[in-house]
């Protein structure tokens, strides 16, 4: 796994849009990911967050992996991942939005959250924002997990 450099952007960006995940503020510098690489330099795992302007929230995003790859322990070793890296930089909770994957947040502790609680703690992130431009925001489900103190 590596983080993500500018030149990684469009090839994400596709990975992304493959798995139908949010694809708002790859770019910019509040939002840290991480690839996984296949050994013909093909992205099939990626991982990441954005952090809130107090630093004690982590909006958890793009944490995926190839279709053919799932079911192995890649998604939980990235999730895990990114969530351990949320703590480092300070974070105390983690947030996620998740219409479609609630049971395997669920076995990492996330527990149901209300989306408007969400939304106010993470703001200025990229993806609340696109989701509130957008009225995605009323259609999304939120999850949330205490993070340890590290």
């Amino acid at each position: 796994m590596r983080e993500c450099r500018p030149s990684d952007v469009e090839g994400l960006t596709a990975f992304l849009r493959e798995v139908d995940l949010t694809l708002s503020g790859l770019d910019a510098p509040s939002v840290r990911l991480w690839l996984v690489r296949d050994e013909n330099d093909a992205i099939v795992g990626s991982t990441g967050y954005e952090i809130s302007a107090d630093g004690r929230h982590a909006l958890i995003r793009s944490v995926a992996v190839r279709p053919s790859l799932r079911s192995q322990g890649s998604g939980t070793a990235l999730a895990r991942f990114a969530l351990g890296r949320a703590a480092d930089e300070g974070a105390t909770t983690a947030w996620l939005f998740s219409r479609r994957s609630g049971p395997f947040w669920q076995g990492l502790g996330f527990v149901s959250a209300d989306r408007d609680e969400l939304a106010r703690a993470l703001a200025g992130t990229h993806q609340v924002r696109l989701f509130r431009q957008s009225g995605q925001l009323d259609r999304e489900v939120a999850w949330s997990k205490s993070l340890p103190a590290r």
